[in-house]
């Protein structure tokens, strides 16, 4: 029989915010697959071409993933892959929407806790194998443990989301936080190149400490 994990509803306090709040959260560590990267001069999410194989190659490893859970002999597991995740920053001062230039990121896919590091290079491995496979460098395997942080669902645009950030840093500031750590963003609807603001919806998230 073969076991049925969707981790949205398993942890939906993570993954289902409001909108019209602002939200204290404590982030478990989980396992991730990740690419680390940065935004060449005069590109964007949408332009990039480093930016969507990374996007590409994370969606297929993923998916490897999950057939080769459902297909285990022992202990089948199917289970829903979760959406594409990104941290970014820059290496000094503050992160700023404008300066793409500046931009660094980690995107990543979050895994559930059965699967393992041999499972991912078992599955990398295999799909270096298939034509048409995107592959991306530097394809990484480990734990991210985010702690105590503030979020809020962002319903729209990218262009729009500074002032969703501009309210998270005055409920922090008004509430006795302080930011540390990355900008992290969850992309649950759409693409994050897309060109539709209408169809986002993007966890919009950062850890905090009093």
């Amino acid at each position: 029989m073969v076991t049925k994990v969707d981790l949205k509803k398993e942890f939906k306090q993570l993954f289902s915010p409001s909108a019209r709040k602002i939200e204290v959260v404590n982030v478990p560590k989980f396992n991730f697959v990740m690419v680390d990267g940065y935004m060449e001069p005069n590109e964007r999410p949408a332009t990039s071409a480093a930016f969507q194989k990374a996007m590409a190659g994370l969606l297929e490893v993923s998916l490897a993933l999950k057939v080769a859970s459902k297909q285990r002999t022992r202990n089948p597991i199917d289970y829903v892959v979760m959406p594409l995740e990104g941290l970014w920053w820059v290496d000094a001062g503050d992160f700023a929407f404008q300066l793409t230039s500046r931009w660094r990121w980690t995107l990543m896919v979050m895994q559930p806790k059965h699967i393992t590091e041999t499972m991912f290079g078992r599955a990398l491995e295999g799909l270096k194998e298939k034509p048409g496979h995107q592959a991306v460098t530097k394809m990484r395997f480990g734990p991210v443990h985010e702690g105590l942080a503030i979020q809020t669902m962002h319903v729209g645009g990218y262009h729009e989301e500074p002032q969703t950030v501009a309210r998270m840093k005055t409920f922090a500031a008004e509430n006795g936080y302080r930011y540390r750590g990355k900008h992290h963003e969850i992309y649950l609807l759409g693409d994050p190149r897309q060109a539709n603001p209408e169809k986002l919806r993007t966890i919009v998230r950062h850890p905090i400490e009093k």
